[in-house]
Order: structure tokens, then C-alpha cells, then sequence
């Protein structure tokens, strides 16, 4: 990365709230965030109930990370509409980490991760999540949805049964043995949930659907008396008071076996919080600052670490509907954590009504709306290690675990790049079919394809295209052999070189050291910036054999010609 002075490193950080009240803050403004404040709050609340339950807590920690983390992102974030919370990214690693060490290891897998946040953001390794392989990204989270679906069957269909296994495969051979047991009360509480929300998506597509759908179906349930399972029923009474320290036993000794949860809690609230800036910018024409928005989401999970929360995140379709409703600054998002507050401590005896169906309802659809059925079906029509990298991701994350999925993706990912770059690699004479069919069109690779009619006897030439770095540096190692005799210099043309790294330059001292062995004097001509920079700081000319360094190519045939008609034994530096 480029070199920064500390007033400007420091500038990336600052939040986006003080810049708002640096250029102004208005009464108008104001009116704007407070609507948008309380619209979004509306969608966040039976959101975050719902999520917590699917993440095997109670209703109420949800609620305490979208008031505790939604305030802090907002408050410190790096972008101006960014809306924080639980999301549903979080479900499965989350599900798993309870069930393997209790309440208490999430606690300090939510600490790990935001202090690994904070890392990354200082480090300034916000700007590279950009570069995440969309195929890693679709694949794990269409494997998630398919996660959440298998977890609200349960609730969905009101089956007489335990606790729901962890694991895919007895996940679903535990739902199918209970099938039976399907009860006709949460099915229609089910089905009245999805109809409510797909109309009101269809035909009203402003309104609060999920909150309404919600409301509908604890009033059928209530009016028919239904015999459905409630969060009164299951969690007991919601409190109605204020979020407070929760520090359950910590289970510290088992660090290092909560680190690859950690990380995967880490990576996922980095990549979803940046994506939901990313989304938030092309609405608004604005521009968040990734790495202080890094360190903002590490804030926020240790804050909802410490008041008992769950990992936190900005999320995209709050953070759409913030934009929507008007809300145009931070002050935005931290109204929407207030009025959470307000409706958790006014309507907590209320919530005890409403069914678990219905909160699967609202989760199913999430499911749907994350499964990104479309964006699937386009990465399948993309070339064959696209689909590799997506399939694989897809599969792991379903079927074995998140964290493995994502480590297999990425490095798979790396792989298809790394062979995709190799191919691009081309070590050529200069005949090559397509310089011929563009040579009216493209006079420099004209040039380069007529390069041998200029070459004195004894000299040969060789050209590099694309970037040399470890996946393709290989290509250089058998080009000595296809001459019947060696000449006596070898021009290396390297003018199509945008990028070398320690491996090129590895594979550029062998070759010199070959050519030196044969008495080959090695030209390299028409280096760019950034070869010529790594090759001068890795010492290429004096640890390899005879290298001599042309500006061009015509620099370097004249070079070839006094060198051919004037053979020289010492060592020449570079020019």
C-alpha cells in the first residue's frame, strides 16, 4: 500500500457523524433522520427477535445488539446511512458456537472478532475486501439461506420435537422422523405469515410488511385461540429494562479452539458491513471510508460482547430502507436504536404473544431474500472455475462448516486466479495469430510481430505478456531449449509486464544463470515502472550472470548487434 502521512491515516477513521455536524447539522435534517429513525425501527424489531431465536438465545438478545451495536455503528461507523444489527449471516456459526461451548464461548468469540475487526481496519485492510471472489460470497450465502430454511421447519410446521441438531444431515433426519407430529395451527400461522408478506411486498412495498404480518398473525392466533407456541411460551416473559453488563462464565482456556469461529464472525461482519456501504453509496452518491467503518464494526461487537449481545453488522436491507425513508446522516441510525429501546422497554409484555410460526415466517422469507436464486443461476453460466469456487463454497457451508467454506473458497479462488493469470501469460518470438489479425488496427503489436526481421544474426528474441509473478513465473524456465544452438544474446522483451513479484524475479536469475553458463549475454528491455523497481531492490544484476537492461526494444536490438559483432566477458550493470 501507499505510503500516507499520519494526519491522512488518521482522517480514515474519523466518523462520519462529526463530518455531518462539521458541515451542519439542520432542523430539517433532523425531521428527515427522526422519520427514517423510526421506520427502520419498525423493521429491525421483529427482525432481531426473530434472528435470535434462529441463533438458539432468547428474543431479548437480539434486541440488545440492535440497540447496543446499531448505536455504536452508527455513531462511529464510516459511512452516513449505514444500519447496524444482528443479520442473518450470523445464524449457523453462531447456532454451532452455542451448542459446542455455551453462551459463554460466543461472548468471547464476539470479542475476538471485533477485536480482529479493529485490527483490520488499522491495517487498512478494509480497501482489500473488495477484491473478494464473488463466487466465494454468492456460495456461502446461498448456503446459509438454505441453513436458516432447515432451522425454521421446526417452528414452521409446530413438529413435537427436541432441540434441532446443529449438523445438516441430523438436522433434517431428526425433522423428517418428527414429521408426524405436524400440528395444523402453526402451519396456517406459517401460511398466513408468507401470504401477508409477499402481498404486502407486491402491492405495498413501503410498508412495514414484516411487522404487520406479525401483528396479523399474533391477533389470529390470539382471536381463535390457536394452539401455537409462543416466545411467552418457550423464553418466558421479555424484561422490560434497560441493557445492562452480561457477563456469563467466559470460557478464556478454550481461546484457540474459538478462533476459526472468531475469524468466520470476523469476515463475515467485515464483508457484509462493507457491501452494505458499497449498496448504501449507489444510493445516495456517497462515499463511506471502509477501513473506519472496519474498526466501527469491531467497536460494536465488543460493545455488544460486553452487554451480553450477538455479533453485529451493517445490514443491507435496513440499511436500504433507512436510505428510503429519508435518513441521510448517522444521526439516522442512532434514532433507530433509540426508538428500539423505547419499544423494548414500552412492549415487552406484549411480545410474550407472539407465535414462533410467525417469527418463522419472517426468517423463511429472509432465507429467500438471502438464497439470491438469480445471481446462482448467472454465476453457473460463468466459466468453469467460477462454478467450481461457488458449487464448493456452496456445498462446505451447507453440508460440513461455514469457516471451512470460506477458507476453501478463498483458497480456491486463489488457485483459479493463479491458473487464469499463467494462461494469460504468454512467452512468445513475436508470430502469434492474433498480432496478424490486428496488425492494421494495432501498430505496436505489428511491431512486435514483425520483431525477428530485425534481429542480427546470433540474436534471438523472446517476449513476455502479462503479469510474472509466482503462478506463471514457470513459463521461463524452458526457453533455452527450443534452440538447436545457442546465440549469443538473448533479448528478454518484458515491455507487457505490468506487475512482477519474488517469484518472477527467481525465475529471471535462473535464467540468467542459464544463459551465463551457455556465454548467452541476457538483455532485458522496455521495463515498466513497477518490474523494473522490484528487480532493482531484489539485486537482479548482481547475483545473476551477464544481464544487460535496454529502455526498448530498439535500444536493446542495437545493444544485441554491438554485443554480437564485439563479444565481452565482463559484467555489465544495469543502464
Amino acid at each position: 500500500m501507499s505510503q500516507i502521512l499520519p494526519r491522512d491515516y488518521w482522517k480514515m477513521f474519523e466518523p462520519k457523524l462529526l463530518t455531518v455536524l462539521r458541515e451542519g447539522y439542520s432542523a430539517a435534517d433532523f425531521r428527515r433522520d427522526l422519520v427514517a429513525g423510526i421506520t427502520v425501527a419498525v423493521v429491525a424489531l421483529p427482525l432481531a427477535m426473530a434472528l435470535a431465536i434462529a441463533s438458539g438465545t432468547t428474543p431479548e438478545k437480539g434486541l440488545h445488539t440492535a440497540i447496543i451495536a446499531g448505536f455504536l455503528i452508527s455513531a462511529f461507523g464510516g459511512s452516513r446511512v449505514q444500519i447496524g444489527g444482528p443479520t442473518a449471516a450470523f445464524i449457523p456459526v453462531v447456532f454451532v458456537v452455542i451448542e459446542k461451548f455455551g453462551y459463554g464461548g460466543l461472548i468471547l468469540c464476539t470479542l475476538l472478532a471485533g477485536l480482529m475487526l479493529i485490527g483490520a481496519g488499522l491495517m487498512r485492510l478494509g480497501t482489500l475486501m473488495k477484491y473478494m471472489p464473488q463466487p466465494v460470497i454468492t456460495g456461502f450465502t446461498a448456503g446459509i439461506a438454505v441453513s436458516i430454511f432447515s432451522s425454521q421447519v421446526k417452528d414452521a410446521l409446530g413438529l413435537r420435537m427436541g432441540a434441532v441438531p446443529a449438523e445438516f444431515f441430523e438436522r433434517w433426519r431428526a425433522l423428517l422422523s418428527h414429521f408426524d407430529t405436524a400440528q395444523l395451527a402453526p402451519i396456517f400461522i406459517t401460511g398466513l405469515g408468507l401470504l401477508l408478506i409477499g402481498v404486502l411486498r407486491h402491492y405495498r412495498p413501503n410498508w412495514p410488511s414484516f411487522l404487520i404480518a406479525l401483528l396479523a398473525c399474533t391477533l389470529s392466533a390470539l382471536a381463535f385461540s390457536l394452539p401455537v407456541e409462543t416466545i411467552g411460551s418457550k423464553f418466558g416473559d421479555l424484561p422490560s429494562a434497560l441493557p445492562g453488563f452480561d457477563f456469563p462464565r467466559i470460557p478464556f482456556e478454550r481461546t484457540f479452539e474459538l478462533l476459526p469461529s472468531s475469524f468466520t464472525i470476523a469476515f463475515l461482519a467485515g464483508v457484509e458491513s462493507l457491501l452494505s456501504a458499497v449498496v448504501a453509496d449507489g444510493m445516495t452518491g456517497g462515499r463511506h471510508r471502509s477501513n473506519g467503518e472496519l474498526v466501527a464494526q469491531g467497536v460494536a461487537n465488543v460493545g455488544s460482547a460486553l452487554f451480553g449481545g450477538l455479533p453485529a453488522t451493517g445490514a443491507i436491507a435496513r440499511t436500504a430502507t433507512n436510505i428510503r425513508s429519508g435518513g441521510r446522516t448517522p444521526v439516522a441510525g442512532m434514532l433507530h436504536a433509540g426508538f428500539l429501546l423505547v419499544f423494548m422497554l414500552l412492549l415487552a409484555p406484549l411480545m410474550r404473544y407472539i407465535p414462533l410460526a410467525a417469527l418463522a415466517a419472517v426468517l423463511l422469507v429472509v432465507a429467500w431474500n438471502m438464497s439470491e436464486v438469480e445471481n446462482f443461476r448467472n454465476t453457473m453460466s460463468a466459466p468453469k472455475g467460477d462454478r467450481l469456487v461457488l458449487l464448493l463454497t456452496f456445498f462446505l457451508t451447507v453440508f460440513f462448516d461455514l469457516t471451512v467454506a470460506i477458507q476453501a473458497g478463498i483458497v480456491v479462488a486463489a488457485f483459479v486466479f493463479m491458473f487464469r493469470m499463467a494462461e494469460a501469460v504468454e512467452v512468445s518470438s513475436g508470430v502469434r495469430i492474433i498480432d496478424d489479425d490486428l496488425q492494421n488496427t494495432d501498430p505496436a503489436r505489428a511491431a512486435d510481430a514483425n520483431q525477428r526481421a530485425q534481429l542480427p544474426k546470433g540474436v534471438e528474441a523472446y517476449q513476455i505478456s502479462g503479469p510474472l509473478f509466482f503462478g506463471a513465473a514457470n513459463r521461463l524456465d524452458n526457453l533455452l531449449d527450443q534452440f538447436l544452438a545457442p546465440p549469443k544474446v538473448f533479448i528478454l522483451r518484458m515491455r507487457l509486464v505490468p506487475v512482477i513479484d519474488a517469484s518472477g524475479v527467481h525465475a529471471l536469475k535462473k535464467l540468467a544463470e542459464r544463459c551465463e553458463r551457455k556465454g548467452i549475454v541476457l538483455v532485458i528491455s522496455g521495463l515498466q515502472e513497477q518490474p523494473n523497481r522490484v528487480i532493482a531492490n531484489m539485486q537482479l544484476a548482481h547475483h545473476a550472470g551477464e544481464v544487460r537492461f535496454a529502455s526498448d526494444f530498439e535500444h536493446a536490438v542495437r545493444l544485441a548487434r554491438a554485443i554480437a559483432d564485439h563479444p565481452v566477458t565482463e559484467r555489465s550493470a544495469a543502464d
